[in-house]
C-alpha cells in the first residue's frame, strides 16, 4: 500500500511538544467508567482474563488492547470505547494478564507477544456473542500485539475480523526499548519500573519460592527487566531473543486485512526502526500514517465531545469501503 503522506491530524499550539503530548491526557483527561460490565473468562492454563464490555446491542464489535502497564480503564482505550459507542458499534477492552487489579495466578504475566491470550479472547467474543463484523484496535504494545497476531496467523485469521487500526506502536522493540533507555525519557522508564516492581511483589507473595525482586533497585532499564524477568518467564532466551521475537515489523508482510498504524513522527517512546516506511510499502494490505505530531498515545484536541483526533481517524477507517 502507498504510505499516506498527509495526515491531517494538527496538536493545539499550545500542546506542540512531544512529551507534553504524551502527558498531558494521563494527567487530565478523565472518565467514569461505571459503563463498564466486567466479565472474567478462565484460561486453558487455569488463569484468569478480565475483559469490559461496552454494548451498544450492535452487531459489530471492536475489541481493543492496551498499552504496557495500561488497562481498560485508561484515557485513551475509554475514549476509544465511547466513540465506538456513539458511531453503534459493541467494544470490549480486555485487560492483560495482573492488570486489572488483581494479579494473576500463574508465574506468567504478559508480553508484546502474547497473542494466545488475544486470541483467547477474540475466540470468547465469537462464540459467546452474535457478531457480523470484528475489528481490532491496539495501543503502544497493544499495537504491536495486535501486529503480530494478525501477521502470524496470516489468512488463518477469523473471518469475522475485518479491519484492524494501531496507534504509536513500537514495531521494532529493541529500538524503541533503547529510545526509552535515553536520560531524556528517565521519568517513563521509572513509572514503568515502580509499576512493574509493585507486581513482581504481588507475585512474591503468591509463589515466593518461584520469583523474588532481589536487588531489583540494580535494574535501570527494560534490558535489565526482560532479562531478568519477561524472557525466563515466558520461554525467551534473553531480552534480545524476546525483542527479535516478537516484534511486528517482521509480520507486517503477512497481514491479510486492511490495517492502519498511525506512529507520530515526534513520539518520545518510538525510534527510527518503529516507523515500518518499507514494511508496508510493499504491503498489500497495511497503511502507515506519520503524523508530524501527536506524541505517545496523545493526538490530543479540544472538542465539545471530548474525542481526540485518534478515535475520529479510527473511525474513519473501520468505515471506509
Amino acid at each position: 500500500m502507498p504510505l499516506l503522506s498527509k495526515s491531517n491530524y494538527h496538536a493545539p499550539f499550545f500542546l506542540q511538544n512531544g512529551h507534553v503530548q504524551s502527558i498531558y491526557p494521563s494527567l487530565f483527561r478523565k472518565f467514569d467508567t461505571g459503563f463498564y460490565q466486567r466479565e472474567r473468562i478462565y484460561t486453558n492454563d487455569d488463569d484468569f482474563l478480565d475483559i469490559d464490555w461496552s454494548k451498544t446491542g450492535s452487531k459489530n464489535l471492536a475489541i481493543i488492547s492496551h498499552g504496557l502497564e495500561g488497562s481498560s480503564h485508561r484515557h485513551y482505550v475509554v475514549g476509544m470505547v465511547k466513540m465506538l459507542n456513539r458511531n453503534g458499534w459493541d467494544a470490549l477492552a480486555w485487560n492483560y494478564r495482573s492488570c486489572s487489579g488483581e494479579i494473576n495466578r500463574q508465574l506468567r504475566f504478559y508480553n508484546s507477544g502474547t497473542i494466545d491470550d488475544l486470541e483467547f479472547v477474540i475466540e470468547h467474543a465469537v462464540k459467546t456473542m452474535y457478531y457480523q463484523k470484528i475489528v481490532l484496535i491496539g495501543f503502544s504494545m497493544g499495537g504491536n500485539l495486535t501486529l503480530v497476531y494478525l501477521g502470524n496467523k496470516s489468512s488463518r485469521v477469523d473471518s469475522k475480523i475485518e479491519r484492524s487500526v494501531v496507534f504509536s506502536v513500537p514495531c521494532d522493540l529493541q529500538a524503541s526499548t533503547r529510545e526509552l533507555a535515553r536520560f531524556k525519557n528517565k521519568i517513563y522508564m521509572r513509572q514503568f519500573l515502580i509499576t512493574l516492581h509493585q507486581k513482581i511483589r504481588a507475585k512474591m507473595e503468591l509463589m515466593p519460592e518461584l520469583i523474588n525482586d532481589d536487588d531489583f533497585h540494580l535494574i535501570k532499564n527494560f534490558k535489565d527487566y526482560d532479562d531478568r524477568y519477561t524472557a525466563p518467564l515466558h520461554g525467551f532466551k534473553n531480552a534480545e531473543d524476546y525483542w527479535n521475537k516478537c516484534s511486528s515489523n517482521q509480520f507486517i508482510s503477512e497481514i491479510k486485512i486492511p490495517t492502519l498504524i498511525v506512529n507520530a513522527l515526534n513520539d518520545p517512546f518510538i525510534a527510527d526502526g518503529c516507523y515500518p516506511v518499507k514494511e508496508t510499502s510493499d504491503s498489500k494490505h497495511v497503511y502507515l500514517e506519520m503524523p508530524r505530531s501527536g506524541g505517545h498515545v496523545g493526538f490530543i484536541q479540544f472538542k465539545e465531545d471530548r474525542s481526540y483526533w485518534s478515535e475520529e481517524r479510527a473511525i474513519e477507517f473501520l468505515k471506509h469501503n
